[in-house]
């Protein structure tokens, strides 16, 4: 009973008038005719005038409070039912370069490595599906949400426009293979212009988020290719943040020059991520992958779910027509049964 309310308690307030009114009705004066002799009327039955006194003034009183009630609308939530939300726009823009084909990811304690874009999808069916991993982690899903994918190598394609359709989602992911030496490259800053792109296109008003995930440094030239922190300015400028994802692996010692390559390809994707105000994560692992995207569930779930999204029983129409009902039956019977003369 405690989850009972009224949308607009205010007109409470009102809730004595019905009462006046009621005591008005009973106590006002009535008109009468002055007669000498009334003793040929003593045998009439007398219940109906008392009827009528007591009967008008209950009927008033339940007339005026239907109305306030009506006006206060008394509601109870529907505790079982929460009415859908409107999600966030996510692009997961996935690196498909030969690389991502090493196999060097252990995905849980005791298991074979596999390779890293394995890794990558396994952990991304995850945070967008929901389950729980071998190792006990828990997904909760993200049903809300309109997700896209994008891969690249050295040119980027949509694979997946935006959806609500996760199971297409994840049957378009799982086909994904890396891609042969003739597309040799890795070029994140077309990929993150093509993400950007479709956001626009797809959902131009709501929370828009990037999520990247690449092995490698960008090393794609051109004077028609854009460099990770120009698309890192555009999606500043339209508030998309980027969350970058590094499972190159950590920087060679014994190499020099792949030491410096591993280490720049980090700095690129941390200043990527600070510039559109995401986060820059690495992750080694399977484990380590699963985690970020919890990080990342989680820093994208609390604004959604900050507001309660209930559907209410209301219940101020019944009132309105139990007063209308009650009015109806007053005339009724004051026409009728209750009707006094003069």
């Amino acid at each position: 009973m405690s989850d009972w309310g009224f949308q607009t308690p205010a007109f409470l307030l009102l809730l004595p008038s019905a009462l006046v009114v009621a005591v008005w009705h009973f106590r006002r004066r009535r008109p009468a005719l002055r007669y000498s002799d009334v003793s040929a009327l003593r045998g009439l039955p007398t219940g109906r005038a008392k009827s009528s006194r007591w009967g008008g003034a209950i009927l008033r009183g339940a007339i005026v409070a239907g109305v306030v009630f009506a006006c206060a609308n008394p509601r109870r939530p529907d505790l079982q039912t929460r009415l859908p939300v409107e999600g966030i726009s996510l692009i997961f823009v996935l690196d498909v370069s030969g690389s991502m084909a090493t196999a060097d990811f252990v995905p849980a304690t005791d298991a074979a490595p596999t390779t890293r874009l394995a890794a990558a999808q396994h952990a991304f069916r995850l945070f967008a599906v929901g389950g729980e991993s071998a190792d006990g982690q828990t997904f909760r899903g993200r049903p809300n949400d309109r997700i896209a994918l994008v891969t690249f190598a050295s040119i980027p394609a949509t694979v997946c426009p935006l959806t609500l359709n996760h199971t297409v989602l994840m049957k378009v992911l799982d086909d994904q293979k890396t891609q042969s030496a003739l597309t040799a490259g890795t070029n994140i800053g077309d990929a993150l212009g093509e993400a950007l792109v479709r956001l626009d296109s797809g959902h131009p008003t709501g929370k828009k988020v990037i999520v990247l995930l690449s092995d490698g440094e960008h090393n794609k030239a051109g004077d028609q290719t854009l460099k990770p922190i120009q698309s890192a300015m555009l999606a500043e400028k339209l508030r998309v943040p980027i969350y970058a994802i590094d499972c190159g692996g950590d920087p060679p010692g014994n190499d020099p020059q792949g030491s410096q390559q591993r280490n720049d390809g980090r700095q690129v994707m941390e200043r990527v991520a600070e510039a559109t105000g995401g986060r820059a994560f690495v992750a080694n692992s399977g484990t380590d992958l699963r985690e970020v995207f919890q990080i990342i569930d989680k820093l994208e779930r609390d604004e959604v779910e900050s507001f309660r999204y209930q559907r209410y029983f209301e219940y101020g129409p019944y009132c309105g027509m139990a007063a209308v009902a009650a009015l109806t039956l007053l005339v009724i019977l004051e026409r009728t049964v209750w009707r006094r003369y003069p």
